[in-house]
């Protein structure tokens, strides 16, 4: 199988030495998506929007890859803090309203740019 880097403006440039997704057969994987806006370089610092914006980022890296959300089989959610679960999930499930993917969802210590959260996923074409 063929590896293929996926790039799209509309997603955060990637912040170090990685790919925004890379693409083998017909799996996307995308890259730990922070709430970054894409145009304004700007952190989304409150739960509700911050988990919004990671998901339009990943969201974006999945349509330049030839995919869509409703494609995504697994999701990881790295929570700064585990009392946001309520409302990161709260918005998460207007973005998967039928059939949701598998996710996990994990509190880690801290994420670049101590960020709040950081959203990855794996999608099929």
């Amino acid at each position: 199988m063929i590896k293929h880097t996926v790039s799209t403006p509309n997603a955060p440039a990637a912040i170090g030495p990685y790919s925004q997704g890379v693409k083998v057969g017909n799996l996307i994987f995308t890259s730990g998506q922070l709430p970054l806006n894409p145009q304004s370089g700007e952190l989304v610092a409150d739960i509700e929007g911050a988990t919004r914006q990671s998901l339009d980022n990943v969201k974006a890296v999945l349509e330049a890859a030839g995919a869509s959300m409703d494609k995504i089989i697994k999701i990881v959610v790295f929570l700064r803090d585990m009392n946001d679960f309520a409302a990161m999930n709260a918005v998460y499930a207007t973005y998967f309203p039928n059939d949701p993917p598998a996710r996990s969802a994990v509190q880690v210590a801290r994420l670049p740019k101590d960020a709040i959260l950081e959203i990855e996923a794996i999608a099929y074409l």
